[in-house]
């Protein structure tokens, strides 16, 4: 077996004290200070991340829209330049193969970016979808390093930073741009439920940028921070964690993403048939939110009980939310027991735990 990959940034982090662990092939930090610490940094001020594992993929030529309309749900012609989309790549019968950012960096040009636990599988079936069209493809990933800063001062801390005007530079848009006088491509994206960028510059000059950001952050209370603390700040902002809420065996539909698959465009892609009969009939069960009412949070797996105590679901992610004092979840039930409001259990190592559904997300930093 391989050892696992490291980052440019892996002395660096190193040299912070991280605590490290294998995720996807790769050595990552998982916290330095301590999760709740990072945590309550992003949602307060803000956080420094190393994203490096995640995959980059390259589309360029005449046809890279018509070949992105084609592999993904999504509807890449009618994007402009200098903006991004969410989006999935779904199977034939339209389970989530992974969830994706993609940004249109040139009218010819896309970025795919894929979850680092997908990254191989995406880019071996984007490739084979993409075969037949006039675009070439390739496989960037080791050409960047993916730096985010994340929270309420991400835009104070990089602006010294940049020539680019950060106010002008909207959410989910991306572009070229300059940072520490290093070339990078400057989006407006994250996973945390806050305001922020993800940089994504050359392995060469991380570093750099991740060294420039950290003096421009140290007076408003940026902190390095690892990936259990992303975990937390996902989760209470409500977004989706592949091989959690999203997997081969559920659509967008089981998710309520629904409104990411483009059943209107007319080029026809990968599941459509399959995905146009799940819009036409709701499965079964649903994704909902829960909100703890004890001290004790539902975590993955653990089993969901209606009022009489028969099984209705099962969680998919849980943790106590540092933010909001309380245990939440996200939980796939059936949807007689879906409406907010609704008292279930959960089945905690053989105790029922009282829950109640709530809207998601949890924690919306507009409110």
């Amino acid at each position: 077996m391989s050892p696992p990959r490291q980052t440019p940034l892996h002395d660096v982090h190193r040299q912070l004290g991280a605590s490290f662990t294998e995720f996807a092939g790769w050595e990552m930090p998982l916290r330095y200070a301590g999760d709740i610490a990072e945590h309550n940094a992003v949602r307060n001020a803000a956080g420094l991340f190393d994203l490096t594992h995640m995959g980059e993929l390259r589309l360029s030529g005449p046809q890279a829209a018509e070949a992105l309309d084609h592999a993904l749900v999504a509807n890449a012609s009618g994007l402009k330049v200098g903006r991004a989309r969410y989006t999935m790549i779904c199977d034939d019968n339209g389970g989530v193969l992974d969830d994706l950012i993609f940004y249109r960096t040139a009218d010819q040009e896309f970025l795919v970016v894929a979850n680092a636990a997908n990254a191989e599988v995406v880019s071996t079936e984007l490739a084979e979808r993409v075969r037949s069209f006039d675009t070439e493809y390739t496989d960037v990933s080791t050409e960047y390093a993916l730096i985010a800063v994340q929270g309420p001062a991400a835009a104070e801390i990089l602006a010294p930073l940049t020539d680019t005007d950060l106010g002008q530079v909207r959410y989910f848009a991306g572009y070229t741009s300059r940072v520490a006088n290093c070339d990078i491509l400057l989006a407006r994206t994250g996973y945390t439920g806050e305001d922020g960028f993800e940089l994504f510059t050359s392995t060469a000059d991380a570093a750099t940028v991740w060294h420039a950001l950290s003096e421009s952050g140290a007076p408003h209370g940026l902190q390095p921070a690892g990936l259990a603390c992303r975990d937390t700040l996902r989760l209470e902002a409500g977004m989706p964690l592949h091989g959690h809420e999203l997997s081969p065996e559920l659509t967008p539909f089981h998710a309520n993403l629904g409104r990411v698959v483009r059943l209107d465009k007319s080029a026809d892609f990968v599941g459509r048939a399959a995905l146009a009969a799940a819009a036409e009939q709701p499965p079964r069960r649903t994704l909902v939110g829960l909100r703890g009412t004890g001290r004790r949070a539902p975590r993955h797996g653990y089993t969901v009980l209606d009022s009489d105590g028969a099984e209705t679901g099962v969680v998919t992610s849980g943790a106590p939310s540092p933010t909001l004092g309380h245990p939440i979840a996200m939980a796939y039930v059936d949807r007689v027991n879906a409406e907010p409001g609704t008292e279930l259990q959960v089945d905690i190592r053989g105790k029922a735990a009282p829950v109640e559904v709530v809207e998601t997300p949890f924690y919306n930093r507009n409110r």
